[in-house]
């Protein structure tokens, strides 16, 4: 793994954690982050010791606070659009065939919430606070903030979100579905680890395919869904991890799953 100027990738077993690390900026997001994001992406995917990806940001006070403001002015509606575009940092995180979990620490402001939204989980700590503020900049957001906020939490919630562009708390957050587990700021590594942990022992290829199964159903009907549930979980059962899960149940003991 590279070094990186922006981030830092650390190896925890069969989990990675990667840290936005600009805490002079509150982590904001720069084209640097978005391109060395990507980069560490591409390099994990890769690495078949790497089973779940853990995604934080620099110090207790923020996740990612936005975007980098300072980088807006000069720019052109199509140097933004290719930034926000199909190769953004967003994308390459919703579409990261590994699970993903957003461990948020303090603000999740604007893009950093669209990034915590592209992850597959979100755990948050007790001093977090999200808000989509673009409306107050004169512009909306444009990493995924509409689309990807409204099917989680649902219209009503994510428009006033967006048109107000006010702070929410992590009791709400938690409250209304955009994160899954709140904790106190002293716990939050270890209850993500934990979680982390748990999910990494699973079966990989099982894991990506539940993955993939999930996010159809959210982009498609239900029939469209229903069907390529059924074509990827008779795909599990060209595994040998799908033989090795079902031999240690019957066995009575713990599987060892090789992702094969």
């Amino acid at each position: 793994m590279p070094n990186y100027e922006t981030i830092t990738v650390e190896h925890r077993g069969k989990v990675a954690v990667l840290t936005i690390n600009r805490p002079e900026k509150l982590n904001a997001l720069n084209s640097k982050v978005h391109s060395e994001g990507v980069a560490a992406l591409e390099e994990l995917k890769k690495d078949e010791n790497v089973r779940l990806l853990v995604i934080t940001g620099s110090g207790e006070k923020s996740f990612i606070a936005g975007a980098d403001i300072s980088e807006f002015e000069g720019q052109t509606p199509v140097t933004q659009r290719n930034t926000f575009y199909e190769a953004s940092l967003f994308n390459r995180i919703d579409q990261f065939p590994k699970p993903v979990i957003a461990m948020v620490n303090g603000f999740c402001l604007g893009g950093g919430n669209e990034l915590a939204l592209a992850c597959d989980l979100r755990i948050c700590s007790e001093n977090a606070r999200f808000s989509q503020p673009e409306i107050n900049l004169g512009i909306m957001p444009g990493g995924g903030g509409t689309q990807r906020l409204t099917h989680l939490i649902g219209e009503g919630r994510s428009m006033e979100m967006i048109l107000t562009g006010d702070m929410i708390d992590a009791a709400t957050a938690e409250k209304i579905g955009l994160v899954n587990h709140v904790y106190p700021a002293a716990d939050l590594e270890a209850e993500t680890m934990k979680l982390a942990e748990k999910i990494a022992e699973k079966a990989p290829i099982a894991l990506q395919l539940c993955k993939e199964a999930v996010k159809f159903a959210s982009r498609s009907n239900l029939d469209e869904g229903l069907r390529r549930e059924v074509d990827l979980f008779a795909i599990c059962f060209s595994t040998e991890d799908k033989k090795e899960g079902v031999s240690a149940f019957l066995e009575k003991r713990k599987a060892e799953f090789k992702g094969c």
